[in-house]
C-alpha cells in the first residue's frame, strides 16, 4: 500500500447526479399555471359576455343588408336603439331630437342629407323615393360604432 495521498490510484470517476425531472413540478410553476389560468378563464367570460351582449349588432346589420327602402332602414336603426335604451326615452324621440340622440352615441358628425332624412317624416313621399345607400352607410356605421348609454 502506498500511503502518498496525491497517488492517482486513488482516483475515482465523478459519479453524475439524476437529472432533475420535468415532473412534478416547483410550487411556483403549480401557482403561475393557475393565474395564467385563471386570467384566460376571466378573459373568456368578459369577451363571451361582450360578444352575447353585441347580438342585437349583428342582427342588426344582417336586416341592414336586407332593407331596401328608406323607412325600413330607419326601422333598423330605431330597434336598434330599443335594445340599448329605455323605450319611454326612444319611443319619444322624433325629429331633431333623434338625430340628436343618434350623433350623440357616435363620435363622428352624421352627414347632413341623411340626419335632414331623419329629421323629417322618413314616410314622407319626397325621402321615400330618394336613394337609401346614403342612410344605409350611416345606419351600418352607427351600429358598428356606437357607444351605449350609461
Amino acid at each position: 500500500m502506498n500511503p502518498d495521498p496525491a497517488d492517482l490510484r486513488k482516483l475515482h470517476d465523478i459519479v453524475v447526479p439524476d437529472a432533475v425531472p420535468w415532473w412534478p413540478p416547483a410550487p411556483g410553476w403549480i401557482v403561475a399555471f393557475g393565474v395564467v389560468l385563471g386570467i384566460a378563464l376571466v378573459l373568456s367570460i368578459r369577451r363571451y359576455r361582450a360578444w352575447k351582449s353585441d347580438a342585437y349588432r349583428r342582427a342588426a346589420l344582417r336586416e341592414l343588408e336586407a332593407a331596401d327602402s328608406i323607412p325600413r332602414i330607419a326601422e333598423v336603426l330605431r330597434r336598434s336603439a330599443l335594445a340599448i335604451a329605455p323605450r319611454e326615452t326612444i319611443a319619444a324621440l322624433q325629429g331633431e331630437e333623434w338625430t340628436r340622440w343618434l350623433a350623440d352615441r357616435l363620435t363622428k358628425p352624421i352627414p347632413a342629407d341623411v340626419a335632414a332624412v331623419l329629421a323629417g317624416s322618413v314616410y314622407d313621399p319626397q325621402h321615400a323615393t330618394a336613394d337609401p345607400d346614403g342612410l344605409r352607410r350611416f345606419a351600418r356605421d352607427w351600429l358598428r360604432h356606437h357607444v351605449r348609454p350609461c
